[in-house]
C-alpha cells in the first residue's frame, strides 16, 4: 500500500463484499466447520470451493456460506451443513472441494442431496 488512495479502494471492496452478506432471510446458507479440526482437515479448501461456485453461478444473493466453529463431530471433518429455508438441515461429511462442487450443482441449484456424502451415508 502506497497512497491513502489505495487504502480507500481496500476500503471500499471490504464494504462491498460485507454488503453481498448482509443475510436474506430466504437465503440457503452453507456452514463451513472451520474449527482447528476442519482447518487441519481441509476445510479452507472446501470453504473456497463452495464460495468460487456460488459465485461463478451468480447466487451470492440466493445463498451464503459462512464459517462456523466446531460442529463437534472431529471425525468426520471437514463438515458442512446446509439449511435451506422450509426445509431440514443436512449435514455432509469427509468434504472435498470436488464434492462441493456437486454439493452445489445437485443440493443447492437442483434441490437433491448427494445422500452418499452425507453423515446418515457414513453411519450405515
Amino acid at each position: 500500500m502506497k497512497s491513502l488512495a489505495e487504502l480507500q479502494a481496500i476500503r471500499d471492496r471490504a464494504k462491498a463484499n460485507v454488503a453481498l452478506r448482509k443475510e436474506n432471510p430466504n437465503a440457503a446458507r452453507v456452514l463451513v466447520g472451520m474449527a482447528t479440526c476442519g482447518i487441519a482437515a481441509g476445510a479452507r479448501p472446501v470453504l473456497n470451493a463452495f464460495t468460487e461456485e456460488i459465485a461463478k453461478r451468480g447466487l451470492t444473493e440466493d445463498i451464503m456460506v459462512t464459517q462456523t466453529g466446531c460442529i463437534g463431530i472431529c471425525q468426520y471433518e471437514p463438515v458442512v451443513e446446509v439449511e435451506i429455508p422450509g426445509q431440514e438441515k443436512v449435514t455432509y461429511v469427509k468434504m472435498t472441494p470436488e464434492k462441493a462442487v456437486r454439493v452445489v450443482n445437485d443440493h443447492l441449484v437442483n434441490k437433491n442431496v448427494v445422500k452418499e456424502f452425507t453423515i446418515g451415508a457414513m453411519e450405515n
